[in-house]
């Protein structure tokens, strides 16, 4: 059976390396253009090159989403972004327009282009249309179950790539093409500025009785009516691989280097090992599924994969995240006497217990010795974010290493 790619979203060059090191294939990215994230920090042209060199030294690929819904105005400036970006040499370039994807062809025509998800891509004609215009691979519509996918897969040309998302976020609209939030806020998610108006809480008001507004209820649970769960397919490996897919997406180019340690991490093991032992990847599913529930995540669904969602795939009393554990910092390095320099990400003290979290997948146990800052100043605790800490530890760590602790309760 041919394993599949795990493609591993990284919103910066830091979580760009963690994805790398914990275990991704590809990773996929937004330039400072023509992404559909545009509130995620996205990558400097300086950035990008030395984000595409760090991924190739460690053989793995990196994709550009170039994904917006353009308009007229956008047009002249892509040419020069894809100038740029043929320069730049990534493996792959993502896109949804028809115009943009003309316009990639033509001016660095030696990257693949793969096809978004936001183009709808729902049956094996539509696969085949992009394939006779050039494309390499196209990202499967969410909406599809693994009976569609396998069907795509028997009738489209063997050397065509299926993408599908296995992991993350799912959207309320079709194939995450949403209006509400340019509506509400005048941001167009179309073009990079969703606001996540799903995640809101709503009211109906009766055009009779103007300014008297009703909580949507549903069945006492809450008015969070269009909260879908996250997707997780973790459990379903095999059946992912039985339909075809070639490329295992996960959504999230919005989440920490924590959060994208933790998935990268638990998928890789989770795939290598159903491809050594179907028995071992059973073995090991406790295993996989205690991982998955450590990131911050809305409960989970194996969305539209096994047919039409009921009303048991969307959450109605809450709009919060789980989160078990909080993200400190990577390690960026060590010095010789065994401190890490970390860029600390959230509050902790000397003499905490925290957590050292390695891509083999062990997770250590240590203590927080001491803290010191740039100037070699010790601290009692750090609770700057982004400031640089050299940081001792019980235990050693290594570069690339992440820093987590463990919350005593689930927000």
């Amino acid at each position: 059976m041919k394993k599949p790619e795990l493609l591993i979203p990284a919103g910066s060059l830091e979580v760009l390396k963690t994805a790398v090191v914990f275990g991704a294939d590809a990773v996929y990215i937004g330039g400072e253009a023509f992404g559909l994230r545009a509130k995620a920090k996205n990558f400097s042209k300086k950035e990008m090159r030395q984000g595409i060199a760090f991924a190739h030294e460690h053989g793995v690929k990196v994709y550009v989403t170039a994904n917006i819904l353009a308009h007229n105005r956008d047009l002249s400036e892509a040419e020069t972004y894809f100038r740029e970006l043929g320069e730049l040499k990534p493996d792959g370039l993502i896109i949804a327009d028809p115009g943009i994807f003309l316009l990639a062809g033509r001016y660095c025509p030696q990257i693949e282009r793969h096809i978004s998800t936001q183009a709808n891509n729902t049956n094996y004609q539509t696969f085949r249309f992009w394939y006779e215009l050039g494309a390499k691979r196209v990202v499967s519509a969410r909406e599809l179950s693994l009976e569609e996918i396998k069907e795509i897969r028997a009738n489209i040309p063997e050397d065509m790539e299926i993408e599908s998302f296995i992991h993350g976020a799912m959207c309320i609209s079709y194939s995450g093409r949403c209006l509400l939030s340019h509506y509400f806020t005048g941001r167009d998610a179309n073009q990079g500025a969703c606001t996540h108006p799903c995640r809101w809480k709503y009211a109906v008001m009766e055009e009779k009785r103007p300014g008297e507004y009703l909580p949507v209820y549903e069945n006492e649970r809450g008015t969070y009516i269009f909260n879908s769960k996250d997707l997780c397919m973790i459990e379903h490996i095999p059946d992912l691989m039985e339909a075809g897919i070639d490329s295992f997406k996960v959504e999230g180019r919005m989440k920490t280097a924590l959060y994208v340690a933790t998935v990268a991490r638990t998928y890789r093991k989770a795939i290598d090992d159903y491809l050594a032992s179907p028995e071992k990847y059973q073995e090991n599913m406790a295993w996989y599924k205690s991982q998955i529930a450590s990131c911050t995540y809305r409960q989970f669904t194996t969305g539209f994969f096994y047919g039409k969602t009921d009303e048991t795939s969307q959450i109605y009393d809450s709009n919060t995240y789980v989160k078990e554990y909080t993200y400190l910092g990577s390690v960026e390095d060590v010095t010789k006497d065994g401190a890490c320099v970390i860029e600390q990400k959230n509050k902790f003290s000397a003499g905490e217990e925290i957590e050292i979290m390695k891509p083999d997948g062990r997770n250590i146990l240590t203590r927080v010795l001491a803290i010191a800052d740039e100037n070699g100043v010790n601290m009692e605790s750090a609770p700057h974010p982004k400031q640089t800490l050299f940081v001792t530890l019980k235990d050693r760590p290594e570069q690339y290493d992440i820093l987590r602790r463990q919350e005593k309760e689930k927000h």
